[in-house]
C-alpha cells in the first residue's frame, strides 16, 4: 500500500517524518559542503512565511466550502498596496497590515461573487490572478512612474529578531513567528470553537446551517475575507519583510505553491504550515547556494530553483485525489 493510500492521520505523520529526515540529511550534506545551516534555515523560514499565511487562510476558506485559486492575484495586489501605504506612513508594519486589509477586501469581494453571484469559483480565481498581474504593473507606473521595479527605503523593511540557538543566533522575522502562531490559532478556531464548527458545517452540510437559522453565505463571505486578509499579509510580507523591493515577478508562482500545501494538508492549518516549511526550505537552498563560494560554481542555481515547483507538481499528482475535502466545496448554496 502506498503512503498516499494510508489513512490521512497515519499518512500525514509518515510524510512529515520522511520530510524531516530529508531536510536533516540535506542540511548535514550542505554543512559538509561549506554552507552554514543557520543561514539556510533563515532563508527557508523567510520563504515559508508568505506561503504559510496564504495556505492557512485558504484552509479556512475551503473548510467553508469555497475555492480560491486567486491567491497569486491577492499576493500581487497586497504587495503593491502594502508598499504604497508603508511609504505614506513611513512604517513597514502599517504597510503589511494595509496589505492584509486590501487582501481581505479582495477576499470579501470574491466571497460575495461566489455566494450571491453564484460564480464559477475556479474561473473567478483565474480572473483574479489575471487582474492582479495587470493591476500590479499598472500601479507601478501610475504611482512610481517606473515600469517593472520599485526600490523603497531600507528603513521600511521590518527588522528581524535574533533567537539564540546552539552555536549562534537565528535571525527571524516577527511575521514568521506570527505565521506559525496563526496556524496554531486557526486550528484551534476550526476544531475547538463554535465559529469553527459553523465554518466546517457550511462546507460539509450547508443545509444544516440554514436549518439552524444561520446564513451560509455570510459564513462563507466571512471565511473568504479572513482567507484574503491572511493572503494579503503574505503578499505584503514579500517586499516589506523579505526582498526589500517590488518587481513584477515578485510572487513567482508562490500562490500556486500555497495551494499545493493546502492540498497536501487536507485543510489542516498546522499540516499546511509544515508543508510550507518544506517548500520554503527547498527555496531557501537555492538562495543559499547562490551566495556560497565553491558551491554555486558546482551546482547550477537555476536547477535548484526548480525544486519547489517540482515538489508542487509531485504533491498535486499524489495527493489531489487521496484527500477528503468538504462535500459542498466549490458549490454555491441554494435553498431548496
Amino acid at each position: 500500500m502506498s503512503l498516499a493510500k494510508l489513512p490521512f492521520s497515519t499518512s500525514r505523520v509518515l510524510w512529515t517524518l520522511l520530510a524531516s529526515a530529508a531536510i536533516g540529511i540535506t542540511m548535514y550534506g550542505l554543512y559538509l559542503a561549506g554552507m552554514r545551516p543557520a543561514r539556510l534555515l533563515e532563508s527557508g523560514l523567510l520563504a515559508m512565511t508568505p506561503l504559510a499565511f496564504a495556505a492557512v487562510g485558504e484552509c479556512i476558506n475551503e473548510k467553508s466550502g469555497q475555492i480560491n485559486i486567486g491567491i497569486e492575484g491577492i499576493f500581487l495586489i497586497s504587495a503593491v498596496s502594502g508598499v504604497y501605504w508603508a511609504e505614506v506612513f513611513n512604517s513597514g508594519v502599517v504597510g503589511v497590515l494595509m496589505g492584509g486589509a486590501f487582501g481581505g477586501a479582495v477576499g470579501a469581494f470574491l466571497g460575495v461573487l461566489n455566494t450571491y453571484g453564484k460564480a464559477e469559483q475556479v474561473i473567478a480565481g483565474m480572473a483574479l490572478n489575471i487582474m492582479g498581474s495587470g493591476l500590479f504593473q499598472y500601479l507601478l507606473m501610475a504611482i512610481w512612474a517606473f515600469p517593472g521595479i520599485h526600490i523603497f527605503p531600507r528603513s521600511l523593511v521590518i527588522s528581524r529578531v535574533s533567537i539564540p540557538i546552539a552555536g549562534g543566533e537565528l535571525a527571524v522575522s516577527p511575521l514568521t513567528l506570527a505565521a506559525i502562531a496563526t496556524a496554531v490559532l486557526a486550528t484551534l478556531m476550526l476544531y475547538r470553537t463554535l465559529i469553527g464548527l459553523r465554518i466546517r458545517a457550511a462546507g460539509e452540510k450547508p443545509e444544516s446551517v440554514d436549518v439552524a437559522g444561520l446564513s451560509v453565505n455570510r459564513i462563507r463571505i466571512m471565511a473568504s475575507t479572513l482567507g484574503g486578509f491572511l493572503a494579503g499579509l503574505g503578499g505584503a510580507f514579500m517586499p516589506l519583510g523579505w526582498f526589500g523591493g517590488l518587481v513584477k515577478e515578485i510572487t513567482a508562482g508562490r500562490g500556486f505553491i500555497a495551494l499545493a500545501a493546502v492540498v497536501f494538508s487536507g485543510l489542516n492549518p498546522v499540516t499546511a504550515l509544515a508543508a510550507t516549511f518544506i517548500f520554503g526550505f527547498a527555496e531557501g537552498i537555492a538562495f543559499t547556494i547562490v551566495v556560497t563560494p565553491g558551491v554555486k560554481e558546482a551546482i547550477p542555481f537555476h536547477f535548484i530553483q526548480m525544486v519547489p515547483y517540482l515538489l508542487t507538481i509531485a504533491i498535486l499528482a499524489v495527493f489531489a485525489t487521496s484527500r477528503r475535502f468538504p462535500r459542498a466545496l466549490g458549490k454555491p448554496y441554494v435553498r431548496e
